[in-house]
């Protein structure tokens, strides 16, 4: 059985089109058609069915799309699971937006260079799924927060930065007290059914601050840019991102002490892509912690 037809039927399951992946595969719709009935004619089944103007899997295709996705992966995996000097293969990495707008894009650029061959599939998601997504295995690694329990020690965990909760406020504000600020000034809250969002509302809770609640939104640079327009404070995480630098806001040190924000890479230790994960990792640990100190890993 050609892997290549398999690539072909997946691509028709897709985009729903027999001519779609005809386009993208540069073949011509009758060379896709033939890929797919020799497809059928091997597995001595009907994989495809006409529905109206665009094309569906039978119950028996169904079947094969979970198998067909993994099959090719696996064999991508092949030059790096025997170790060849130009590995390649796939690795499917779940992030935090916050992450994926900072530390993550040099992360990549190193790996990428070290590993030119492996094509990085990112899934972008609260850390609650992406820490059931590594542990269901749909996941080969997440760069999230630190989960609010004791990791099990089928993970290994990278530790890579931590973050301090500050004030963001308007850059003519920059001096004022920043409890005076939060106090007098409407709120832009950090949705609180996130990490950060639950130690912003902490922190407010401690310092016994009933703020004027105007947005609550779960980006962090969205909440950045309005409250460079004017359109309040926000209690936020230090967050490392290159996106800042052309907004007009300063960063104010809060009064009281409070947990920081703990991300880092978490993956199984036993991943079958275990060899490439930890090539992520390196690329990931060769960077340090910019803005941030190291959070053991656990044991």
């Amino acid at each position: 059985m050609e892997t290549d037809y398999l690539h072909s039927f997946l691509l028709v399951v897709d985009s729903g089109s027999m001519s779609e992946a005809a386009r993208r595969l540069d073949l011509t719709p009758a060379a896709v058609a033939q890929q797919i009935r020799a497809l059928e004619r091997a597995l001595g089944a009907a994989l495809l069915a006409r529905s109206g103007r665009t094309v569906q899997p039978t119950e028996a295709g169904h079947r094969l799309v979970h198998r067909a996705r993994n099959l090719l992966r696996e064999v991508g995996d092949l030059p790096s699971l025997l170790g060849t000097e130009a590995a390649a293969g796939e690795l499917t990495l779940g992030t935090i937006n916050t992450a994926l707008h900072g530390l993550l894009p040099d992360i990549l650029a190193a790996f990428v260079a070290a590993h030119p061959g492996v094509k990085v599939f990112l899934q972008s998601g609260t850390t609650a799924a992406l820490y059931k997504g590594v542990q269901q295995g749909g996941l080969d690694a997440a760069v999230c927060l630190y989960p609010p329990f004791a990791l099990a020690k089928t993970f290994d965990w990278l530790p890579l930065r931590e973050e301090p909760l500050v004030l963001l406020a308007p850059g003519r504000l920059a001096g004022r007290d920043p409890h005076e600020l939060l106090r007098g000034s409407p709120l832009i809250r950090y949705d609180r059914s996130l990490g950060g969002g639950k130690q912003a509302d902490r922190y407010l809770r401690a310092a016994g601050i009933v703020p004027q609640e105007r947005f609550e939104l779960s980006s962090l640079l969205a909440i950045a840019m309005m409250v460079a327009r004017g359109l309040g404070v926000s209690v936020v995480p230090d967050i490392a991102s290159p996106l800042l630098d052309h907004q007009d806001v300063v960063k104010m040190p809060l009064p009281l002490p409070s947990e920081p924000r703990r991300f880092g890479m978490l993956w199984l230790r036993a991943s079958p892509r275990l060899r490439l994960v930890q090539g992520l990792a390196a690329s990931a640990a060769g960077l340090g912690a910019p803005g941030g100190t190291a959070v053991p890993a656990a044991t």
